[in-house]
């Protein structure tokens, strides 16, 4: 990354529904290192140990930041509320770490618009790789649903737009294709979150030229790795990983467990740190979007992305010990 953002203290400007909060942006720039080959698998740091780690979207070589956050819940809250209050600084831990990426969607609630609010009082605007989706039938319906999109993140470039569920794909694709050429979007990709929908995701990936899938990856659920993972790597794919902590009972069978002894070499402190490394240390998988309105968990998630990746070995000993 050649440029960043970080959150400073001043007095958030009163929002549309009346909510003030701690909010603001110090930037900082400077010159980093040559941008590797886009396909290279090796993850980069250009700024140095403390930040974040990074890998290139195929299609670009474009540097992005391996940890990013999902609003999903966790965005969708109302102004004012103790939960809404936590969100600034949830965005602070997320840029002072090094990362950009914030993944949201119409589906989420309020998600959109909250991302929106608290991003449009930086000037200039915060670094934030702001990805959204569209899921609706029909080419007319898809429009005006990104539109929305646009209009609620308060954002006239969205970074990254994704058929949400490959719904109505073939229709919303020539609509993206278009609005890449323009400007509008920088990437388009395709989403899904279970593998019962692995043989139509492999279909479309085959079918058509996509920029990111973004997809359900966790320790605890590695299904993609055997033909989506491959496939990606084949055709020049981002991948996004979606429910990186499986579906809720990952941490359970882990909790009374000690880390391995090696998890000071890689830097975790955490079942979560070394769940979400073990995603990223994949070399198909460009970065993780774990969920959260809470600073705490955005913080550690974010040390995810720090020091060493998993090797081969460790990460099949994190296997052995989910069973």
């Amino acid at each position: 990354m050649t440029e960043s953002a970080l959150f400073t203290r001043r007095r958030l400007l009163t929002l549309a529904a009346g909510v003030s909060a701690a909010l603001a942006f110090d930037s900082a720039a400077g010159e980093g290192s040559p941008s590797p080959d886009p396909r290279s698998d090796t993850p980069s740091d250009p700024q140095g140990e403390s930040d974040m780690l990074t890998r290139n979207i195929p299609s670009s070589g474009e540097a992005v930041p391996m940890i990013g956050v999902g609003t999903y819940r966790g965005f969708d809250v109302e102004p004012g509320s103790d939960a809404y209050k936590l969100l600034p600084e949830v965005l602070n831990e997320l840029f002072r770490a090094g990362g950009t990426v914030i993944d949201s969607s119409p589906m989420y609630g309020r998600a959109e618009q909250t991302t929106g609010e608290l991003l449009s009082i930086h000037r200039p605007r915060s670094p934030a790789f702001l990805a959204t989706k569209v899921w609706t039938r029909g080419r007319a319906e898809g429009i005006a649903q990104m539109e929305a999109s646009f209009r609620l993140l308060q954002t006239d470039r969205i970074d990254l737009m994704q058929i949400h569920n490959l719904l109505d794909w073939k229709t919303h694709l020539p609509t993206l294709r278009e609005w890449k050429e323009q400007g509008r979007i920088r990437y388009i990709g395709i989403t899904h979150y279970t593998s019962s929908a692995y043989d139509e995701v492999e279909a479309a990936l085959k079918a058509e030229a996509f920029d990111f899938l973004q997809i359900n990856y966790a320790l605890d659920d590695r299904a993609v790795e055997s033909r989506l993972l491959p496939i990606c790597r084949e055709r020049g794919v981002a991948v996004i990983c979606n429910r990186p902590f499986g579906g809720g009972g990952l941490f359970g069978r882990l909790r009374d467990k000690p880390l391995p002894g090696w998890a000071g070499e890689v830097q975790a402190k955490s079942w979560p740190q070394l769940a979400l490394k073990f995603l990223i240390s994949h070399p198909a998988v460009t970065c993780a979007i774990p969920g959260t309105g809470n600073p705490k968990y955005m913080k550690e998630n974010a040390g995810a992305a720090m020091g060493p990746l998993l090797t081969d070995a460790q990460r099949q000993q994190l296997i052995a010990l989910v069973g």
